[in-house]
C-alpha cells in the first residue's frame, strides 16, 4: 500500500485539488507541505494531535514537513467556526507561545537541515506595505466569492470585523510566499479550511501561472480533530503541566464504542490489518481496544515510561493490582489545614477537581463525590491530618476521575 492510499484507508482525507499529481507526490517523497498552527495558547492540544501525527506519517515516507507558526496570522485571528471574535494578544505572548509548540512538535517530527522546518508567518506579514497587499494580492480576490465561504457564515450574523476579513488574504499569501522562497507545493488543513486554502492555490496559479504547481488537500481535521480536543472541562493539552499523562490516557481510554477503530485508523501507527481485526471485535473486547489506543496515544505523546505508568494506575484504579503511586495526587501541608482539618470542598479545589467551592458544593450535593469509597452527603463533612496520612484520601468525581490527596 502506498503512503497515499494509506492515508485514505485511515480516513484521513476529506477533499484534494488534484488526486493524481498529489498522490504521485507524497508516494515519492517529493512533497513540501506546511500544516499551520495559530498560537492561541502555549501548549497544543489534542485537536491539533491528527494533524501532528500526518507530518509524522509524511515524513517517515521521505516528504518533507512546514510547522507554519501563525505569528502574524495570530494577530487578526481565524473566524472559522466562531461566533465571536478571538482576543488579541501581544507579541511576547504569541513568541512565548510558538516556543512552546516547537518542544511539543519535536516529540513528532524531526527537524533539522533537509528535515522539517519552523517558521513563523510573523518574518514576513509584518513585513508587508497595506498598499502594496492591497494591489499586489487583493486585486486577486472577489469579495462576493469570500462572502460566500463558509469560515465566514457564522460571522456574517453578529458581525465581521474588517480585520477578521483579511484572514482569509493573509492565510492565502502564506502559501504564496512558501511556495516561492521554501519550495513548499502542498497546504494541508482541517477540512473547514477548503475555502481559505483554494484561496492560496488561486493565488499561486493567477500570480505565478497555471504551470504553478501547488496542491491542497483537507483533512478530517476539523471535524474530528477538534471533536476530539475538547471534553467537558476544557481542552485536553499535550502539555503535561495541563493535563497529566494519566489524565490523557484517561480520556483516550473513555472514547465511544464508536470511535475507538477510527481513532485507531486516524491517529496510531498500528498496521491497518492489526485495526481491521479488532474490527471484529464486541462487548468487552473493545475496552481492549481502547486500552491499546490510550497506551499507544499516550506513549506517542509522553513516552513510553510515562505511558505504562498510566496504565498501571488505570489498573490500580478500576481493576485493582496496579501501581497506585501512579495516581494523579495532590500532597498537602499543615497550612492547607484550618484547626487541624480541611473540608471537602477546599479539597476539590485544592485537588482541581472543581475551579471552586461553589461548583464543589454543587458536585457534593448532586451526589457526584466519594472519599474513600462511601458518597459525601454533606458539603459541611472535613478531614483530619490523621485521615491525610499514610496513604490518604482517595477522592472521586462522577465515574471515571480518580485523585489521592495526602499529607
Amino acid at each position: 500500500m502506498t503512503c497515499y492510499e494509506e492515508l485514505k484507508a485511515r480516513g484521513l482525507i476529506a477533499q484534494v485539488t488534484n488526486e493524481e499529481e498529489i498522490s504521485q507526490m507524497v508516494n515519492e517523497g517529493k512533497a513540501v507541505f506546511y500544516i499551520g498552527f495559530d498560537p492561541t495558547a502555549d501548549s497544543l492540544h489534542v485537536g491539533h494531535f491528527m494533524a501532528l501525527c500526518l507530518m509524522k506519517r509524511l515524513q517517515m515516507a521521505g516528504n518533507r514537513p512546514i510547522a507554519l507558526i501563525g505569528g502574524g496570522t495570530g494577530m487578526i485571528g481565524d473566524p472559522s467556526g466562531r461566533t465571536d471574535m478571538r482576543s488579541m494578544m501581544t507579541p511576547e505572548t504569541i513568541q512565548h507561545n510558538c516556543d512552546c509548540f516547537k518542544k511539543q512538535m519535536e516529540r513528532f517530527i524531526e527537524f533539522g537541515d533537509g528535515k522539517a522546518m519552523m517558521i513563523n508567518n510573523a518574518d514576513w506579514l509584518l513585513k508587508l506595505n497595506y498598499v502594496e497587499v492591497l494591489r499586489e494580492v487583493g486585486a486577486c480576490f472577489s469579495v462576493n466569492n469570500m462572502l460566500r465561504a463558509e469560515c465566514y457564515k457564522q460571522r456574517m450574523e453578529k458581525g465581521l470585523s474588517f480585520l477578521e476579513f483579511n484572514y482569509m488574504i493573509m492565510q492565502s499569501y502564506d502559501f504564496y510566499y512558501l511556495f516561492q522562497h521554501y519550495g513548499c507545493n502542498m497546504q494541508f488543513g482541517g477540512d473547514d479550511q477548503w475555502s481559505n486554502m483554494l484561496g492560496g492555490t488561486e493565488l499561486i496559479r493567477r500570480k505565478l501561472g497555471k504551470d504553478a504547481h501547488a496542491m491542497t488537500i483537507t483533512l478530517l481535521l476539523n471535524s474530528e480533530g477538534k471533536k476530539m480536543g475538547k471534553t467537558a472541562k476544557g481542552a485536553v493539552w499535550l502539555d503535561p503541566n495541563k493535563t497529566s499523562p494519566y489524565e490523557f490516557y484517561q480520556y483516550w481510554r473513555n472514547v465511544g464504542d464508536g470511535d475507538v477503530l477510527k481513532c485507531l485508523r486516524m491517529l496510531t501507527f498500528l498496521p491497518l490489518e492489526q485495526i481491521d481485526e479488532m474490527d471484529k471485535w464486541e462487548g468487552s473486547q473493545l475496552n481492549t481496544a481502547k486500552e491499546i489506543l490510550a497506551f499507544e496515544l499516550t506513549k506517542l505523546v509522553h513516552g513510553e515510561e510515562e505511558a505504562v505508568k498510566a496504565q498501571q494506575a488505570a489498573k490500580a484504579l478500576f481493576v485493582g493490582g496496579g501501581d497506585m503511586t501512579n495516581v494523579p495526587a495532590t500532597q498537602l501541608t499543615a497550612d492547607d489545614l484550618a484547626d487541624g482539618a480541611i473540608g471537602v470542598l477546599d479539597l476539590m479545589v485544592k485537588c482541581k477537581l472543581a475551579p471552586s467551592k461553589k461548583e464543589a458544593r454543587r458536585l457534593v450535593e448532586q451526589g457526584g463525590v466519594e472519599v474513600n469509597g462511601e458518597k459525601v452527603a454533606d458539603a459541611a463533612v472535613s478531614y483530619s491530618a490523621g485521615d491525610l496520612s499514610g496513604d490518604g484520601l482517595m477522592v472521586k468525581k462522577g465515574k471515571k476521575v480518580y485523585h489521592r490527596a495526602y499529607m
